[in-house]
């Protein structure tokens, strides 16, 4: 009998049944809902520096590399705040540190409203990006505690796919109410739903049955317990190193379009402020198509059989290389709406590289080691957002068209990418590194 299944039978007593086992999955589920919830308020809190970028830089006089320069300071602080995650994991329960970390974001933003100023948006970004970062690592952690290793594709997809139902529902909203009532009044509604998401998880968040410390007491109870690896060995392993790499170059991809997507729409490709706005929910789309599906079918080839090779490493890799080929050649798209679809495309398929090879990385570590090497991932994967926004000001600025400057950006990354994702396609290999830190554990 496996730990998953110690698991479910100390937790509900009578889950041979059908009941038992619906009641455990319904309430797995839930929790999950929860935890992408505070994700989409996470990413609401990211989207809104793209959406209000225009109107803020009219108010304030900042250049185009001053903004991008902000929002890569954001990712600066998440980077830092990213290696704290296993820290805080053992010292505060999920429950509490992760309500604690959510509060802190509505407060930070708070101060920009109040007194607008290039350095106070900058003060503001940073401090968000440090709350930010060791929330990243424990979210994944507590979403993971209630699903097995096998099983972790499709919540992964899910949670990850919060990026894109902060875009898809979020993005349009903030756009029209930076339009109608001010950039100021769009960022007080995302404190706002960061209090509705507090009182919701007070209510309700219990920790799963995988948690590294329930899972490491499970295995206990049947005399398997699992001893911890050391860090340097996992963070060395060749799956680590090559992930890394290629969520460095995505996530560069992803705070790119963050930043500066509804800019480009507006100021390259001739369409209106709500028109950009709203068209800034379609790369979403189509990457929350494709993360959900890659999520439910992965998973199901896994506990099929399928190698986590396959399932976890060849298929996103292969999806960031259609992204990279679909970037490189962004010149040759001239008509606004085609190129809009190209940018769709390109970074949905780019997508699928988060819930897959996050998966990939929580089955490295023992169970008690999920949220520190999630979370040191994560930060290291935010490497690509110190660098992204503000390269891609600095282009625009010195190119010989804002439109002109947003194609090259693009093709730079998506050279990157086809790199990276043939690097992870020669060295991450998971099941055979994962057995090689459990031998040196």
């Amino acid at each position: 009998m496996t730990t998953g299944e110690v698991a479910r039978d100390k937790q509900t007593p009578h889950s041979s049944s059908g009941a038992g086992i619906l009641k455990s999955s319904g309430r797995a589920w839930g929790m999950t809902g929860l935890v992408v919830f505070l994700y989409i308020v996470n990413w609401g809190d990211k989207v809104v520096l793209g959406v209000i970028a225009q109107p803020l830089a009219r108010e304030l006089g900042l250049t185009a590399s001053q903004i991008g320069l902000a929002g890569s300071l954001f990712f600066l602080a998440f980077t830092i705040g990213g290696f704290f995650a296993g820290p805080i994991n053992k010292y505060v329960t999920l429950r509490w540190s992760l309500l604690a970390l959510a509060v802190a974001w509505s407060v930070v933003m708070l101060p920009l409203v109040v007194a607008a100023s290039v350095t106070m948006l900058i003060v503001s970004r940073m401090l968000l990006g440090l709350a930010e970062g060791p929330s990243a690592g424990l979210m994944h952690t507590a979403t993971y505690s209630w699903h097995p290793p096998a099983k972790r594709g499709l919540p992964s997809a899910l949670l990850t796919g919060a990026s894109s139902m902060a875009k898809i529902a979020l993005a349009p909203i903030l756009t029209f109410v930076t339009i109608e009532y001010g950039w100021r009044t769009a960022v007080l509604g995302l404190c706002g739903l960061g209090a509705v998401w507090a009182v919701c998880w007070l209510a309700n968040w219990s920790e799963g049955p995988y948690a590294g410390k329930a899972s490491a007491e499970l295995d206990s109870d049947i005399g398997g317990t699992e001893p911890s690896a050391p860090w340097r060995t996992i963070f060395l392993s060749r799956t680590f190193v090559s992930c890394a790499v290629l969520v460095i170059v995505v996530y560069a991809l992803v705070t790119m379009v963050l930043t500066w997507l509804p800019s480009y729409f507006e100021v390259g490709l001739g369409f209106s402020a709500m028109q950009a706005g709203s068209l800034f929910a379609l790369p979403s789309i189509v990457s929350l198509v494709l993360m959900i599906m890659s999520g439910a079918v992965t998973d199901r080839l896994r506990q099929r059989g399928a190698s986590a090779r396959l399932v976890r490493i060849i298929v996103p890799c292969i999806g960031v290389i259609v992204c990279g080929s679909v970037l490189m050649a962004m010149p040759v798209f001239d008509t606004p709406i085609v190129a809009v679809v190209a940018i769709s495309i390109g970074y949905g398929f780019s997508a699928m590289v988060f819930p897959l090879v996050n998966s990939a990385i929580s089955e490295l570590c023992p169970p008690q080691q999920t949220a520190g090497t999630m979370g040191t991932f994560i930060a290291l994967m935010a490497v690509g957002g110190l660098i992204a926004p503000y390269a891609t000001g600095l282009i625009v600025d010195n190119a010989a068209t804002p439109a002109a400057g947003y194609l090259l950006a693009f093709q730079l990354l998506g050279g990157l990418g086809l790199v990276a994702a043939v690097l992870a396609l020669v060295f991450a290999h998971p099941d055979r590194d994962r057995k090689l830190i459990r031998e040196r554990s």
